[in-house]
């Protein structure tokens, strides 16, 4: 099998209480049905319980198992993740999202867990939309634990004002929340744990309260994350730059990538032709190692059109292992 063209997958569509439309209203997404609140759609996913699949039935998971120097390059050959490392969706959050935080690797597997780190993209913010991250300075695990008993966690969190661009790094271990009003793109970790400390007192669509995860929490978040900010980006695009994934911002026409090289693209706003076809914001197409100079050129339709480019970092060789995301590890990494 030869893969001379862009790859797309069907969007597996996700419903969350605090889920809603505007997948639909904003990105012309063709929703499963007409009521449900759709919170996520999962772009590019290889996951047992959700897997991407081309129209013409062909797996992310084969891709990876079966036609691995072909569509993502010799660079990731030598990879031993069993499944594709990254985890790529768009979340629509029409209410606020429980304050979490993901298991760093060296507390998951005893939390019986995934590691996660992602980052966030805004790609719709209503005025007023907040993002939580981190604790506010000065809050101790104490602080935290009190605000727990009397219902206040988010007044120990950190509150950002999100606007329409801006991004945000949530390592592993960091507490966080994603407030109403947001239309967010998010590229993570091949990971689906994570551990509600707190859920503003909400109950689930089936009328219950949603489980929480207070004891795993407590031993996930780093007590000494204090206010972080949003990403600026550097003149090359970049926005994220860690040890799981490479995230660009871009625009203007520009080669995605040379041959031999694969990655993925994510338009977020406008239309942009690419290898002979046409994507709108919302769409992801994953851009095949093997595909030739002349087939990456990006052709924005104008001057507004913006997309991700997304990379798995190239595999280590061997012997020398991935430098765990501390907050000092994280401030010299992120480019």
């Amino acid at each position: 099998m030869k893969f001379n063209q862009l790859i797309r997958f069907t969007p597996l569509y996700q419903s969350r209480v605090w889920g809603g439309r505007r997948m639909e209203t904003l990105l012309g997404a063709m929703l499963p049905d007409a009521t449900t609140p759709f919170g996520e759609a999962w772009a590019v996913s290889d996951r047992p319980e959700a897997q991407s699949v081309t129209a013409d039935g062909l797996s992310l998971h084969d891709l990876w198992t079966n036609h691995r120097e072909e569509v993502f390059g010799k660079a990731l050959v030598p990879s031993a993740s069993p499944t594709f490392p990254l985890l790529m969706k768009i979340l629509d959050a029409c209410d606020d999202l429980s304050i979490q935080v993901h298991p760093p690797a060296s507390m998951a597997e005893a939390l019986n867990g995934e590691p996660k780190t992602e980052m966030w993209f805004i790609a719709h913010a209503d005025p007023g939309a907040k993002i939580y991250a981190g604790l506010k300075a000065g809050k101790t695990e104490a602080d935290f634990e009190a605000a727990l008993q009397n219902g206040t966690v988010a007044d120990v969190v950190h509150v950002i004002e999100a606007r329409t661009g801006d991004c945000l790094f949530i390592p592993s271990g960091r507490v966080h929340a994603i407030g109403a009003g947001l239309l967010i793109y998010e590229i993570q970790q091949n990971s689906d744990t994570t551990y509600r400390v707190f859920d503003w007192n909400r109950v689930g669509l089936d009328g219950k309260p949603r489980a929480l995860h207070v004891q795993e929490s407590m031993q996930s978040i780093d007590f000494s994350d204090f206010t972080p900010g949003v990403q600026k980006i550097e003149n090359n695009g970049t926005l994220v730059k860690c040890d799981y994934f490479d995230v660009r911002l871009l625009s203007g026409s520009k080669q995605a990538g040379v041959p031999g090289e694969s990655l993925t693209i994510a338009v977020v706003s406008g239309k942009i032709t690419l290898g002979g076809t046409t994507l709108k914001a919302g769409d992801f197409a994953l851009v095949p190692a093997c595909l030739g100079t002349a087939a990456r050129l990006v052709k924005p339709a104008d001057a507004t059109c913006q997309w991700l480019e997304v990379r798995v970092p190239a595999v280590k060789p061997p012997g020398v292992s991935a430098r765990p995301l501390t907050t000092a590890v994280l401030q010299a990494q992120l480019f």
